[in-house]
């Protein structure tokens, strides 16, 4: 005999996964912008302190 579907209980899981989907590529697009950032802007105000 099949199982009687919870909805409710399958959607949520379906969001979960998406919202986790969605946070990996917002992670992954930030670590890329964060490669793509010149490194001499960073080390400029480094060495005008010295």
């Amino acid at each position: 005999m099949a199982r009687a579907p919870n909805y409710g209980q399958e959607r949520k899981e379906r969001d979960r996964q998406k919202a986790a989907k969605k946070a990996e590529k917002l992670a992954a697009k930030a670590a890329a912008k964060e490669r793509s950032r010149p490194e001499d802007k960073t080390d400029v105000g480094a060495e005008a302190t010295e």
